[in-house]
């Protein structure tokens, strides 16, 4: 057998087709909090809702910026910067376009809980978090994120783990804890959930379809 004892490998690990996931965070916010609070509060007392991922809450109807007031408007205006700025157009400008976003509010009592979506037909999805509700490790109410490679999750044997660029297994989900102010954008096609909640107080968010099409 030839000896090939000299012949040496390099290898490095790179990734490809990332999923970008804006995580930032509203500061000195408790005027704009409060303001948000109560126009959604308002909204409710006057309007049933909607059954949507909600399982259990209420889900207002989609023109928050209509009744939401400055709060909601100051809002939308920075996670419509916030999408354009982290948003490429081949061969163009990106603030040529006509951009759109509409919003609703989301409150989860305990034991409420939003199954796994998406929001197809849009480019971006956002969410602000209003009041997060009670913390603890048996809470609940994590934003889940689906990793979106549909096929690593049916592998043969699931405890595999492709290894990512980072050197560490990479894992079929994301949860995140929010806090108050936090304003998280994803790409509007990531399956995502909000698992079950247990907390005493109201969890209470705010959701963004933010979308782009030619003038």
């Amino acid at each position: 057998m030839a000896d090939y004892g000299d012949v040496k490998i390099s290898a490095e690990l790179n990734g490809l087709f990332a999923t970008t996931i804006v995580y930032s965070r509203f500061t000195a916010c408790e005027g704009l909090i409060a303001d948000l609070k109560s126009a959604i509060h308002k909204r409710r007392a006057e309007h049933p809702g909607l059954a949507r991922s909600n399982i259990g809450g209420w889900h207002s109807d989609t023109k928050m910026r209509e009744w939401g007031g400055d709060a909601a408007q100051f809002v939308a205006d920075k996670a419509l910067a916030m999408a354009k700025k982290v948003t490429g157009l081949d061969n163009g400008d990106v603030a040529e376009l006509d951009w759109s976003l509409y919003m609703w509010a989301n409150i989860l009592p305990k034991g409420g809980l939003n199954k796994t979506h998406l929001h197809p037909g849009q480019i971006w999805a956002a969410v602000l978090y209003v009041d997060p509700g009670d913390v603890g490790d048996d809470v609940g109410g994590e934003l889940i994120l689906e990793d979106p490679r549909f096929p690593m999750t049916h592998m043969r044997l699931n405890s595999l783990r492709v290894m990512g660029a980072d050197g560490t297994p990479q894992n079929g989900e994301t949860r995140l804890r929010p806090n108050v102010g936090d304003l998280i954008l994803f790409p509007a096609w990531l399956r995502h959930s909000v698992e079950q909640y247990n907390g005493a107080r109201e969890r209470i968010s705010i959701a963004m379809n933010i979308d782009a099409k030619p003038q």
